[in-house]
């Protein structure tokens, strides 16, 4: 059975993370100037790499040529901290979802208090801190403000503000964020060289959108795609179909129907989008992105916007800046605000398509002052005067 990407890939070093420099750095350059404190709050969105910093943490610290920012990897505990390795002793990782009360607490005062067994420091890593209770929190206030020499504690929470302020005062804490999409395509696209996987173009954008900036959940994503695809070919069209986006396809139709102000066309891929069974309100959210598109690429051009689009084919660059001349700057923009209102008024809506057909019909209604001369209303005329 196979290993998960996210573990196979999980980072080893500090110079191995990506996206997280503001964090990495700084610990590296206390690491190197051996001016390490004592406790530790990583917080920041899931999956973008708090609990493995600090098991890197942990590797730099207790490394037989430690503290050290670059860990050897050969030694008995970097062997034992390594992503296939079993565990050291002497790191203790406590999740305290289901292990933050007031008992945990006090055990993890008494387990302080004695020696490591081996390495340089005994470390707690207690993830989740934000789940330990107000009295759990109290306990180990104590321990936390002034351990022994040989202690270090890290708290990963993804919600800082619950950890209570006494505990926050007592520690460095280091702010970790989601991870930017052009950092993201290059490393699953480097992920998938190594394992000899080929992707169509267009996949790996749609794969990091739905990760959301999280590496973890990217990996897992990528993953889920990689296991379902034949052979080693992940094919654009699986993906779209399995994260639920919006076919390429149908998102020209719509476009180039707005743009032509065609409205059979347009109420023709609304049938499309209910026949192929796509969640409507996805959909205005994927129409809304590359009206989002349209607008770059029409203000950039081709080229401005092929920096600003990273993985995204240069074909389908070319195909949205024809799109975007079909409307006027200002039409384009009034066209993305009526798709924008309706996408917030779809959320918990009985009746989806009825929405997304209003939302067609306003977007091809045209502006004020643009509407022809036989689209005026006529002007009322007196009837004759009757005769006496």
């Amino acid at each position: 059975m196979a290993t998960a990407l996210y573990r196979r890939y999980r980072p080893e070093t500090f110079a191995e993370m990506i996206g997280q420099s503001q964090v990495t750095d700084p610990l590296m350059t206390a690491l190197r100037n051996n001016r390490v404190n004592h406790a530790y709050l990583f917080s920041g969105p899931r999956g973008c790499g708090k609990t493995t910093s600090a098991r890197i943490l942990a590797r730099c610290l207790n490394c037989v040529e430690g503290p050290t920012d670059t860990p050897c990897g050969v030694c008995p505990s970097c062997v034992d901290l390594s992503r296939d390795g079993g565990g050291s002793l002497d790191v203790v990782e406590i999740d305290a979802a289901s292990h933050g009360g007031v008992d945990d607490a006090r055990d993890i005062r008494e387990r302080a208090v004695f020696a490591p067994a081996r390495d340089r420091y005994k470390i707690f890593i207690i993830d989740e801190a934000h789940m330990v209770t107000a009295g759990g929190f109290n306990a180990l206030l104590k321990i936390v403000e002034e351990p022994p020499e040989h202690v270090k504690f890290v708290f990963a929470t993804t919600e800082p503000d619950k950890v209570i302020g006494t505990i926050r005062s007592r520690t460095h804490h280091y702010p970790f964020r989601l991870i930017p999409p052009g950092q993201l395509i290059d490393y699953v696209g480097s992920l998938c060289a190594s394992e000899g996987v080929e992707v169509d173009p267009g996949v790996l954008p749609l794969v990091v959108r739905a990760g959301g900036g999280s590496a973890r959940d990217t990996l897992s994503i990528l993953d889920q795609l990689i296991a379902g695809s034949e052979a080693t070919r992940v094919d654009y069209e699986r993906a779209v179909a399995l994260l639920g986006f919006t076919h390429e396809d149908l998102l020209d139709e719509m476009v180039t129907a707005f743009g032509a102000r065609d409205a059979a066309a347009a109420f023709s891929a609304v049938d499309r989008v209910v026949q192929v069974g796509q969640d409507p309100r996805r959909f205005v959210e994927d129409l809304l992105e590359r009206l989002r598109d349209l607008i770059v690429v029409n203000a950039a051009s081709v080229d401005g916007a092929a920096a600003l689009f990273r993985g995204v084919p240069e074909d389908t660059l070319d195909r949205m800046f024809q799109q975007s001349l079909a409307f006027t700057p200002a039409e384009l923009s009034r066209v993305a605000d009526t798709v924008n209102t309706a996408l917030n008024g779809m959320t918990g809506a009985t009746a989806p398509r009825i929405h997304l057909e209003l939302m067609v019909a306003r977007a091809l209604v045209p502006a004020r002052g643009q509407a022809s001369a036989s689209e005026e209303p006529r002007q009322a005329t007196a009837p004759p005067a009757s005769r006496p």
